[in-house]
């Protein structure tokens, strides 16, 4: 199977900016076709890190000409790293950037391996000599020469002085395709193609392209001696990633004179959007109801409104109550924003942000539903409380830093919040992602000293501003899920994932990984751009739901969807699973037979 490595020309900037497309995309060949296929939306796979100032503030970079190759026990990357919007960078003349991987999806960043001492370097091949154990580096200098040298790439950090010499032309032989082979891919910049095992193109595929479904089948095939019986039977949905998704029937009784019965495979539909102007979606099932709450951007913020409904569907259509405005308490008086449910021991509470004047005084604040309280009852909860440190002194310091998007997570016996905080004063170093515990009986006030988790390292976190926020869990058997957004929030915002295995320390953040793309963005559905700001629900049916806002239109209002959530062959959430996808047309209907007269 040949595999093949190339960047992007970018498209008008708020499409498909530099930072995105001077990125490293992969593509497989398609067998049948002859040509190659982009995977994961045509999108970059791997991005350079930015580099962290004196002052605390981050320096963008991108990279181009990557060259992908053999190692001892695995593939690696050489590339040219530049400044974020392709430009040549002075911290990097003279060097390549080199990553390594495992499995072609999942990339580390080993840093800056230098070649020459001055002048930049164009265009980079490399290739593993087995026998010699050593790697043969051939790069196209400034002035269009070739030089050549040989390295442990992994083990040093350049070439000796006086190690390389010159060559007339490139000393590595290397598949690199002809635009003939490309042109079908929007904009591709061809790196090389190498050939990889069926099995390495076969999880690659499985990864990085959303699965359709391929049939539909019954958990038992019956026929069932009563009605009663056939409520049990559930619908098993087969995917081509070569995964399955039990489902619930909405069964059409009574049965025909023939005794066949028909049946709804049952999955809530939500059209794009499903509720205009309002963004950070998030919704919560307690007590036989679903309930629904968003920033409203109808009112620039200054109001919240909550629906409620037996049914996940109704959200759609309930009738939306005051949750809290700007004008009751004297302490909030502006910019509510990103509203979430929690439950703490038992309680539930509403996380969200609000300032007591202009946005640099935005800070993070709970509110308490009273004892045997309706939370569509906006006189049973309490006054929003500021988040405090474990000193009592607010979060942040209003006019310098803001906090927002505080999101819960439950481990291991204690609770935890993460969220977004943005010190403007006395320099803007960007919005970066924290974590501490907190006392779980007054769970607004701090028990840790706050840990800066991440950063908006990569190109599509950093691209018009540097922000990651949005955190919100999604806990599995053996690991915990943090999706988050990244970007400005326009038609470049997308939705990322960090990953902490169950029982390492929560408050390292040498625990939590960073995938290195992002999950959702304005490529992963048609028409919806700017896909961002996430919440997960579980339904009644065992389903995991991924509410986002988005906008249908480059300069559409930010407004609210909704679509299952898919766990690929690692069992890692997939956000790009559209229902034309996950629930075609002709697998929505199955049928069953009951046996006896008319299914009696």
């Amino acid at each position: 199977m040949e595999l093949l490595c190339y960047t992007r020309k970018p498209l008008e900037d708020i499409l498909y900016a530099n930072r995105l497309a001077f990125s490293m995309h992969l593509a497989l060949r398609d067998q049948k076709k002859g040509r190659f296929v982009p995977l994961h939306h045509n999108e970059g796979i791997v991005y350079a890190e930015a580099v962290s100032r004196e002052d605390g503030t981050l320096c963008a970079k991108s990279l181009r000409s990557p060259w992908l190759f053999e190692t001892g026990n695995g593939w690696g990357v050489v590339a040219v790293r530049t400044e974020a919007e392709g430009e040549d960078d002075p911290e990097s003349e003279g060097c390549i950037l080199l990553f390594d991987t495992e499995d072609l999806v999942h990339y580390t960043e080993k840093g800056l391996f230098r070649l020459q001492e001055k002048g930049y370097i164009q265009q980079v091949r490399c290739v593993y000599e087995k026998e010699k154990n050593v790697y043969l580096l051939c790069w196209q200098r400034e002035d269009g020469s070739w030089m050549k040298g040989e390295a442990h790439l992994f083990e040093e950090t350049g070439l000796a002085t006086g190690a390389a010499t010159a060559m007339d032309g490139s000393c590595v032989e290397g598949d690199v395709p002809s635009s003939d082979e490309t042109m079908e891919i929007e904009g591709a910049v061809p790196g090389n193609a190498v050939e990889i095992p069926e099995e390495a193109g076969k999880y690659l595929k499985n990864k990085l392209t959303a699965p359709v479904c391929v049939g539909m089948r019954l958990s038992s095939q019956g026929p069932f001696a009563s009605e009663e019986e056939l409520r049990q039977v559930r619908a098993i949905a087969s995917y081509s990633d070569g995964s399955e998704v039990v489902r619930n029937v909405d069964w059409e009784f009574p049965a025909g004179a023939d005794g066949l019965v028909r049946g709804r495979v049952h999955q809530a539909h939500f059209d794009f959007p499903f509720a205009e102007y309002r963004a950070d979606p998030c919704c919560m099932y307690r007590d036989g109801k679903y309930y629904f709450i968003a920033t409203n951007d109808a009112d620039h913020n200054h109001t919240l409104y909550m629906r409620c409904s037996p049914t996940l569907e109704g959200i759609v259509t309930a009738e939306e109550k005051l949750f809290l405005d700007s004008e009751t308490y004297p302490d909030v008086k502006g910019l509510l924003w990103a509203p979430e449910f929690h439950t703490i021991n038992g309680k539930l509470y509403m996380f969200h942000a609000a300032t007591p004047s202009e946005f640099y005084w935005q800070v993070s604040r709970v509110r308490e539903l009273k004892e045997g309280g309706d939370p569509m009852c906006k006189e049973d909860w309490s006054e929003p409380r500021p988040v405090l440190k474990k000193d009592g002194s607010r979060l942040t310091e209003g006019g310098k830093v803001i906090s927002l998007d505080m999101t819960v997570i439950p481990y291991e016996g204690k609770y935890y919040v993460m969220w977004s905080q943005r010190q403007y004063v006395p320099v803007d170093q960007g919005a970066w992602l924290y974590i501490a515990q907190i006392d779980e009986k007054e769970p607004w006030k701090l028990v840790t000293d706050p840990v800066c988790i991440k950063k908006p390292e990569y190109g599509w976190e950093n691209n018009h501003t540097f922000v990651v926020e949005g955190p919100y869990r999604l806990e599995m058997e053996n690991e915990i899920f943090i999706a988050y957004s990244g970007a400005l929030i326009d038609a470049t915002y997308t939705i990322g994932l960090l990953k902490l295995k169950k029982g390492k320390d929560i408050l390292d953040p040498k625990s939590w990984e960073k995938i290195g793309y992002p999950l959702q963005s304005s490529r992963s559905a048609e028409g919806e751009y700017g896909t961002g700001h996430n919440s997960f629900l579980q339904d009644t049916d065992g389903l995991v739901w991924n509410f986002y806002h988005g906008k249908k239109g480059i300069n559409g209002p930010r407004s609210s969807g909704a679509r299952r959530v898919h766990f690929d062959v690692d069992g890692e959430p997939m956000l790009d699973v559209t229902e034309d996808r996950d629930l075609p047309e002709e697998f929505r209907f199955v049928e069953a037979k009951l046996s006896g007269p008319a299914g009696k």
